[in-house]
């Protein structure tokens, strides 16, 4: 059996014996949390980068554990022709997205924050 198994059953495998069945039961608890305080972010607009380097601005609506995101009112940031990796000031609109948090890189409130130039890039 596996411990997960185990540890349902009741039965704690011999590199747990040393949790008890409080201990494993608030780690079950605390499993379904998330390390980030969406919440006070909530009907406020963030901006999100992604994989690939996509970037959008929107409304968070919505969030869960693993940072799947609802996203309403999106403006995706495009890139520069020339330059993939450069994203330039043209928007377009999205609407409404569910956005998969594995792909999720980066988010921030758009309010508060302002960007500054990169002091290691080279001119």
């Amino acid at each position: 059996m596996h411990a997960l198994q185990l540890i349902i059953l009741g039965r704690l495998p011999p590199p747990f014996c040393g949790l008890s069945r409080a201990n494993t039961a608030m780690a079950k608890k605390d499993s379904g949390k998330s390390v980030l305080d969406l919440e006070r972010y909530l009907n406020q607009p963030v901006k999100v980068k992604f994989t690939g380097g996509r970037e959008v601005k929107g409304i968070l609506k919505g969030h869960d554990a693993v940072a799947n995101l609802v996203l309403d009112d999106v403006q995706e940031y495009l890139r520069d022709p020339e330059d993939p990796y450069k994203v330039s000031d043209e928007t377009r609109t999205l609407g409404l997205v569910v956005a998969r948090g594995t792909s999720v890189m980066l988010i921030c409130p758009v309010d508060g924050t302002e960007e500054i130039a990169n002091p290691f890039a080279s001119a």
